[in-house]
C-alpha cells in the first residue's frame, strides 16, 4: 500500500446554496447550508484515504470544537492525522457562497489553518512515505517539507491554489515532480507548461474546468475531455481531482490518471460541500 503525506490547509466549511449571488445591497435566498470539514490538503486526504491509500495528514487547526469535529470526521475516514493544535487560536472557518449554477464564492478568516511550521514537521514520517503532496500553506513550511522529501528520494506534488501569484513558492515548484494548475494559476506560473516540462522533467497538470484537463509531461501533451455534468457545488472540485489523479498514478499510466482524475472532479461537482464521497468501485462505475 502507497504511503501519502498530504500537507496544507484545514478548515471548517459553513457552505451556503443560495438562488443568486446578490449584487452589492442586495440579497439572496438561501436555499441549503451544511458544515463540515474542508480545506485543500484535507479533502485530499479524505478521498485518497477512501481509495485505500495509506494516508497522513500535516496541518494545523485550533483549540477549539471545529478542531475537534475535522479531528473525528478524517479517523472516521481512514486518515492519520498529525495535527498540530495552535493555543488560544481557533480553527479557520470558510464560509461557502454556492449559486444554483455551482459556481462558489469564498469568505474566511484567518484562523490556526498556518499555525504548521518547520519545527513542528515530523520529518521522519515524510522520509518514510511513497509520495508528499502539498497545498496552500505557510511556504517556509512548504519549502521544508519538498526539502526533506527529495532528500529522501519521495516524489511531490504541489497544488499552489489561488494564491499562487500573491507569495513566493518559486521554490517549492522547481522541487515538485508534478504541479497541479488551473488555466488561470497556470497563466501566471508560465507562459508555455509544454517546455517548462521538457526542460525541467516536470509533469504539469491543468485544468480546463468543463473542458477536461491536459498533462504536459516530458514525453509530451495528454488530454481528456472530461465529463458533461450539469454542477451542484464545484468546491472541492478540483481536490478531489487531484486526489484521483495520484491514486491512479501511483499504479498507472497518464491517461488513465487523467481519466480518473476528471471523473473525481465531475463527481464532487455533483456533490454539495468539499467532502467527496467516492472509492474504486465508485470510480469504476462512472467511467463506465
Amino acid at each position: 500500500m502507497s504511503r501519502v503525506i498530504c500537507a496544507g490547509h484545514v478548515n471548517w466549511d459553513v457552505t451556503l446554496h443560495v438562488d443568486r449571488l446578490p449584487s452589492a445591497d442586495g440579497e439572496a435566498k438561501i436555499t441549503d447550508q451544511r458544515q463540515g470539514g474542508g480545506g485543500s490538503a484535507s479533502n485530499v486526504a479524505a478521498v485518497l484515504a477512501q481509495f485505500d491509500l495509506d494516508t497522513t495528514l500535516f496541518g494545523s487547526v485550533g483549540d477549539d470544537e471545529h478542531g475537534m469535529l475535522v479531528e473525528y470526521e478524517l479517523d472516521e475516514l481512514g486518515v492519520d492525522t498529525d495535527l498540530v493544535v495552535v493555543p488560544d487560536e481557533q480553527t479557520t472557518v470558510k464560509y461557502l457562497i454556492v449559486d444554483a449554477d455551482g459556481e462558489v464564492m469564498v469568505l474566511g478568516n484567518e484562523g490556526a489553518n498556518e499555525g504548521l511550521r518547520p519545527d513542528d514537521l515530523n520529518e521522519p514520517k515524510v522520509r518514510r512515505a511513497d509520495h508528499l503532496h502539498l497545498t496552500s500553506q505557510h511556504p517556509a513550511t512548504a519549502e521544508r517539507l519538498a526539502e526533506v522529501a527529495v532528500e529522501s528520494g519521495v516524489s511531490v506534488s504541489f497544488a499552489p491554489g489561488r494564491r499562487l501569484a500573491d507569495r513566493d513558492y518559486g521554490r517549492i515548484a522547481d522541487q515538485s515532480d508534478l504541479l497541479f494548475l488551473n488555466e488561470k494559476e497556470a497563466t501566471a506560473y508560465c507562459e508555455d507548461p509544454a517546455t517548462i516540462a521538457r526542460e525541467t522533467g516536470r509533469t504539469l497538470v491543468v485544468t480546463h474546468g468543463s473542458g477536461g484537463a491536459q498533462a504536459y509531461t516530458p514525453e509530451g501533451t495528454f488530454h481528456h475531455a472530461g465529463f458533461d455534468v450539469d454542477p451542484v457545488d464545484t468546491t472541492g472540485a478540483g481536490d478531489a481531482f487531484a486526489a484521483g489523479y495520484l491514486a491512479a498514478r501511483l499504479d498507472g499510466d497518464v491517461e488513465a490518471a487523467l481519466a480518473a482524475a476528471n471523473a473525481c472532479g465531475a463527481i464532487a461537482a455533483q456533490t454539495m460541500g468539499a467532502r467527496t464521497e467516492v472509492d474504486w468501485a465508485a470510480l469504476d462505475a462512472y467511467l463506465g
